[in-house]
């Protein structure tokens, strides 16, 4: 079967820019009034509000323009990239990592078991604080680990950021996911959390046997060391230890204190000196090695910013909300369950469109929650519609900047990671989908 083959990432998120002002020049502009959440300090829609306005296409300087401001707009992003992915090619440069997995690699004997493990870890994190363009720098050194195990690259991203995803789109903790679409579809948080836990639990097993079923297909099989010579060492784990701590409070505090990407930045610039100087660099030595760090991420940085360019031209331009009525009017029309399981693929369009979580769930909720009451559904069950359709993707839209890094640094091609992750996410949506039809229809709640 041939291989399909698409641009390169950069060219594939500009032309989407160039497609979404074009967008502007056909689609009628349009927005719905906002209004703003005193609890949250964000605007959300008032739904039953939208209205035409006067149009304001997007011309190619617009366009071009978008692309800088984007960056700009996405900057806590894009820092966050640079700080954390600086931290763990800092960490790498030390030979810890390549020490410590070699070490690993010498002592198992079970390798899928070592799948399954990172895959929990992945998607326990993706669950707890949507874990996404923090994987971007582990990425080299998961595919030395997959290729060690005896697999392939694209091993290495389904038990990272297909296992982090499928955890964070069904993860009843997440903030960014569930936590904001419950906020704005006037849902109490942590609403059925113990069958979105099933669910959740249910979900992460079946990618986890997908991932493991396809090991024997995985192609992509790039030429790595597999670790280093030298024995693995206390203060390699150390180190380890030390770049993975922030992790720790930045949970606690996005959990408790709202906590955002600027508090895990400021984290990873201290992890990033204390390994630095466990190493033996020196405050010197590791400016240095931290800043050539940040250079090896300074593409998927851009990357993610460019995305964010999308949303730049589609707001300029005055269609998103129109983009958003015209998927959200129709289903109205149409039976409660049919409606509620178009929900998703709807969700899914709109991903495209606004590829961030929590972005994504601010500008649709508050829609999609009203159109649910009209059609006698749990607003509940169109947060779960959001859930399936929109986080789902996010290891499937070309508009998502931070997989494009991914499959890049991974060295897999676009085309081939979709052959192997769009089957992958459908054996997930798809039951989690029948389930709660079935939990709906007999009445015992989502």
């Amino acid at each position: 079967m041939p291989t399909l083959r698409l641009p390169h990432p950069m060219v594939l998120l500009l032309a989407a820019v160039l497609a979404a002002a074009v967008l502007t020049w056909i689609l009628p502009a349009g927005e719905f009034e906002r209004a703003l959440d005193p609890e949250t300090e964000r605007e959300q829609v008032v739904a039953g509000t939208y209205k035409s306005v006067d149009p304001a296409p997007v011309g190619p300087l617009g366009a071009a323009l978008a692309v800088p401001r984007g960056v700009v707009a996405g900057s806590e992003v894009v820092v966050v990239i640079l700080f954390v992915g600086g931290a763990f090619v800092l960490l790498d440069r030390t030979g810890a990592l390549a020490r410590l997995i070699g070490a690993l690699l010498g002592r198992t004997h079970r390798p899928r078991t070592v799948v399954v493990t990172v895959s929990i870890l992945f998607a326990t994190l993706g669950a707890l604080v949507n874990l996404h363009e923090e994987i971007i720098a582990l990425v080299p050194v998961l595919v030395v680990l997959s290729r060690g195990l005896g697999f392939g690259a694209i091993t290495a991203l389904a038990m990272s950021i297909g296992a982090a995803v499928v955890g964070a789109a069904f993860g009843p903790t997440n903030p960014f996911a569930a936590g904001i679409a419950q906020q704005f579809a006037d849902v109490p948080p942590l609403t059925g959390f113990g069958s979105r836990l099933g669910l959740t639990v249910g979900a992460v097993t079946v990618w986890i046997l997908w991932t493991l079923s396809q090991t024997k297909h995985d192609d992509v099989r790039p030429d790595v060391e597999a670790g280093d010579s030298q024995p693995a060492t206390r203060r390699d784990a150390l180190m380890l230890g030390l770049a993975l701590l922030p992790f720790v409070p930045y949970v606690l505090g996005t959990l408790r204190l709202g906590w955002g990407f600027n508090e895990l930045s400021a984290c990873f610039l201290v992890a990033a000196y204390a390994v630095g100087l466990l190493a033996g660099l020196g405050i010197h030595g590791t400016t240095v090695e931290y800043f050539k760090g940040m250079e090896a991420m300074l593409t998927a940085a851009l990357f993610v910013g460019v995305a964010r360019g999308i949303s730049v031209v589609l707001t300029d331009g005055r269609i998103i909300d129109t983009i958003v009525y015209g998927l959200a009017k129709p289903l109205e029309a149409l039976p409660g369950l049919l409606a509620a399981g178009l929900m998703v693929p709807t969700h899914t369009l709109l991903h495209l469109v606004v590829p961030s979580n929590s972005g994504h769930a601010a500008l649709v909720m508050p829609i999609m929650a009203p159109v649910a009451d009209l059609l006698g559904l749990p607003r509940d069950l169109a947060v779960l519609a959001y859930q399936l359709g929109g986080p789902t993707t996010d290891m499937l839209v070309p508009t998502n900047g931070a997989l494009l890094a991914m499959v890049l640094a991974a060295g897999v091609p676009y085309g081939r990671w979709l052959r192997f992750a769009v089957p992958g996410t459908l054996l997930v949506v798809v039951p989690a989908m029948v389930a709660i039809a079935v939990w709906h229809t007999l009445g015992t709640g989502v």
